[in-house]
């Protein structure tokens, strides 16, 4: 059963983190130049993708969440107590990174499309799961455009 939970839920992670953008990490004193501030973020989105994950599974598994047929109420509660959670983690952080010297508009718009797809996904949580049309497309598309790999891939 275990391995079906962590599979599915994987699954499910899996989907949302490929429409997250990036984020997550400690404020810095000192600019950093844009190849700094893309490979830190980038490191900053792989570590958070598995807390994430593991956070999923932790909630599954003490929730006794069926895996294969999750409820719109399990799912509501994974994107609420979960997801959400992670992704103001991920702006907050790509904020306190401090953008680099000329970048400074892109990223507060990578970081607002992030925030504006945050507050979708808190009214309406199935939107998390939405393949097109998701609050997450803008914040995710500006942010592989600015050059992150990991982040908003």
């Amino acid at each position: 059963m275990r391995k079906q939970l962590v599979g599915a839920f994987a699954a499910l992670v899996a989907a949302m983190l490929a429409l997250a953008a990036c984020g997550g990490g400690d404020e810095t004193t000192e600019a950093l130049t844009k190849s700094e501030f893309i490979a830190q973020g980038d490191e900053i989105c792989a570590s958070g993708d598995k807390e994430l994950e593991a956070e999923a599974e932790e909630l599954a598994e003490e929730q006794n969440i069926d895996p294969q047929n999750p409820t719109a109420e399990e799912r509501e509660e994974l994107v609420l107590d979960v997801f959400v959670p992670a992704l103001q983690k991920q702006a907050d952080g790509l904020s306190g990174l401090g953008a680099p010297a000329g970048e400074e508009e892109q990223v507060e718009a990578i970081v607002a499309a992030l925030e504006k797809a945050i507050g979708e996904i808190e009214e309406e949580p199935e939107l998390a799961f939405s393949t097109s049309g998701s609050p997450l497309e803008e914040a995710s598309e500006l942010a592989t455009e600015f050059g992150f790999e990991n982040c908003g891939s």
